[in-house]
């Protein structure tokens, strides 16, 4: 087993959400398995995991779990259980993590060499790089509680965001990525930060419009301006956008040269209290 390992890992999804894991916390090869684990937020779901180099089969499931309580944490510090896998070789058998509480979460992952201009430019939006500043950050938090998903309580939602945020702000300092807005009349309307793995890979992350300037095409704008910009600074040859599986979300990314590369699936069971197995 080593730490912070560079272990390969087939998906661009998870390979490149390990940009972040990498920088926040503490990678392990475990062999069959990848430990992803964030010793100063154990309860954060995508930040402890493990990812398995299959898919799960019969029988899995006790030997998982007994992994991840060993690996990764038990309750009531890590009130939860997430679990990924790297192959599709075969095909994965749910049934017995299904009947016993867990869910299945999806996502989209997209991937583009480089990108090119959407069909519906905004040109009256200016693009660029987010200023190192408090209040540059502070429009960006604000931006991005605005652009949440529906369902989410707005005050949980921009502590959740603040600390994310934070985060992402830490990375773009330590020279990792940057983070981009689309401004109309000097306001912030959309914004997005692209990041570098160290070597070929781009992760774009939490790509977010405000309600009221949505369908202007600021976002594919944005997004292409962003990921061409990250592209030459970096010199990568892969970009990577990773979305819940909505069409209009599909319909924006591949409006700029996207395109499906997989899907990615995961099993998360939200333990209830005093719940030990």
């Amino acid at each position: 087993m080593t730490t912070d390992t560079r272990a390969p890992l087939h998906s661009l999804g998870f390979s490149t959400d390990l940009i972040f894991t990498r920088f926040h916390g503490v990678v392990r090869d475990l062999g069959e398995a990848v430990a992803i684990t964030n010793p100063s937020s154990p309860a954060q779901y995508f930040g402890n995991l493990l990812v398995f180099r299959s898919p799960p089969q019969a029988g899995d499931r006790a030997r998982w779990e007994a992994l991840f309580a060993e690996h990764i944490g038990r309750p009531l510090h890590t009130p939860h259980r997430l679990f990924g896998w790297d192959g599709h070789e075969t095909p994965p058998e749910l049934e017995d993590f299904l009947a016993h509480g867990y869910r299945v979460e999806e996502e989209v992952v997209l991937a583009a060499p480089a990108l090119h201009a959407p069909q519906h430019q905004n040109l009256d939006a200016e693009y660029r790089v987010l200023p190192d500043t408090d209040e540059a950050w502070a429009e960006a938090l604000d931006n991005q509680v605005a652009s949440r998903e529906d369902g989410y309580e707005e005050q949980r939602y921009r502590q959740f965001k603040e600390t994310h945020l934070r985060g992402l702000r830490a990375m773009c300092r330590a020279g990792l990525g940057f983070w981009y807005g689309a401004y109309l009349g000097g306001q912030l309307v959309a914004d997005l930060g692209v990041f570098s793995d160290g070597g070929h890979l781009l992760r774009f992350q939490s790509v977010g419009t405000h309600p009221e300037y949505r369908r202007r095409g600021l976002c594919g704008t944005l997004v292409h301006f962003a990921g061409e910009h990250a592209r030459a600074h970096f010199g990568a040859s892969q970009l990577v956008i990773v979305a819940d599986d909505h069409a209009s979300a599909k319909r924006v990314y591949t409006s700029v040269g996207f395109a499906v590369a997989e899907r990615k699936q995961l099993l998360l069971k939200v333990l209830l209290p005093g719940e030990q197995h």
